[in-house]
């Protein structure tokens, strides 16, 4: 099975989907057991695709406060933890790395530990405007979570194994990609009008 860019936008898109992330989290179920409550998922997980996180450096010694800068992080969805009660953002933060068609082992590694590296330092996430009002400093527990798909190269799963880092063999719901295939005939223009 060939893999193409559809089929990791398909799953972006998916896991996006606050609904879909409980889903995501069951193919992994020492991730799943870390959900605060699976009885309301939607009030413990938050899912920021393609995140941003504002980074604090260290204290200007000439104008004595910290510099801080938005950065766009290289895993392609952060997944929080919140107490549903008190809305509360919780310590365990989840980072997932879904295949992209055109990485090797190195590539994929190389994101999660620049992640590791951006993360090192004092940060915030930025969340979307429904959480604004939410707590959002990260405390540094990140958990990594690789998506693959059937036809990933075999080296990058034994890459994932060897380096011990847990990884999860996924493909776009049927009914994804169908529909994608439905928009791409209806979207066909007839230019002899």
């Amino acid at each position: 099975m060939s893999i193409h860019k559809k089929d990791y936008e398909a799953l972006l898109a998916e896991y996006t989907d606050p609904i879909a992330t409980p889903q995501l989290l069951k193919h992994y179920r020492p991730y799943l057991e870390m959900v605060p409550s699976m009885r309301r998922p939607q009030d413990s997980l938050i899912s920021l695709p393609l995140p941003l996180a504002k980074i604090r450096r260290d204290v200007n010694p000439v104008h004595g406060y910290a510099q801080s800068k938005i950065i766009q992080l290289p895993c392609d969805i952060a997944i929080l933890m919140c107490d549903p009660e008190w809305q509360v953002k919780l310590s365990m933060e989840l980072c997932i790395y879904i295949y992209r068609p055109d990485e090797d082992f190195s590539d994929i590694l190389r994101r999660w530990r620049r992640t590791q590296v951006l993360l090192s330092h004092i940060y915030e996430w930025v969340m979307p405007r429904q959480y604004q009002d939410l707590f959002s400093e990260g405390e540094g527990n990140l958990y990594p979570l690789f998506v693959l798909f059937e036809g990933t190269p075999q080296r990058i799963i034994r890459g994932l194994k060897g380096a011990n880092l847990p990884y999860i063999v996924c493909a776009p719901s049927p009914e994804l990609r169908e529909a994608d295939e439905e928009d791409s005939l209806t979207s066909t223009v007839d230019l002899s009008a």
